[in-house]
């Protein structure tokens, strides 16, 4: 995948802003808790919880330097230089010639109220929120943000690689609730009958 493709794809899936998707640091990338942790964004610093179609996409890229960024450019340190032109160039003549990648942002906040999050969700997954959740020290982010951005990610990667849902909001019904809840405890039981082995 190319530089310019993967800047598009994780503007699509994460609805984080060009600049910070371009001037991303790998030390800003935080798998272990599905998070970006942005030192320095419109914001100031912010945690973005991201779904699990992001982090299987930045574990396909190639880490050379831990504080290097993860979109490198051609000179060597830099971030990508250029990608309004390079978005430019790639849909010029296409019926997607007067889209700007800051309409990449509305649809993910779009399909994220389809799919019917609450605004405070989107906000908070968008770096809107001044709340508890986004803090440069917080540490462990909130599960229920982490599936919602597992949700919208993983709809919009699936309508990416020409996917058709049939359906278009998302429901938790009981029958995968329950099933959630069977995995767990059926690992904690398993976890007791080893510590009690």
């Amino acid at each position: 995948m190319g530089t310019f493709v993967a800047v598009g794809r994780s503007l699509a899936l994460t609805g984080c802003r060009r600049s910070e998707a371009v001037g991303l640091k790998w030390t800003e990338v935080d798998a272990a808790n599905s998070c970006l942790r942005f030192e320095d964004s419109k914001e100031g610093a912010s945690v973005r919880p991201i779904g699990l179609s992001v982090l299987d996409m930045t574990d396909g890229l190639v880490m050379d330097d831990q504080g290097a960024f993860v979109f490198p450019g051609t000179v060597e340190g830099k971030p990508l230089v250029g990608f309004p032109k390079y978005w430019k160039k790639a849909l010029k003549g296409t019926t997607l010639e007067d889209i700007t990648p800051h309409v990449l942002r509305h649809s993910f906040a779009s399909v994220a109220n389809d799919l019917g999050f609450t605004e405070a969700t989107v906000a908070a997954l968008l770096g809107h929120s001044r709340g508890t959740v986004i803090s440069r020290y917080i540490h462990t982010v909130d599960t229920a943000l982490i599936m919602a951005a597992d949700t919208i990610a993983g709809y919009i990667h699936g309508l990416l690689d020409g996917m058709r849902f049939t359906r278009t909001s998302y429901a938790l019904d009981r029958v995968a609730r329950q099933a959630a809840l069977s995995r767990l405890f059926s690992e904690v039981t398993a976890g007791s009958e080893a510590l009690a082995a």
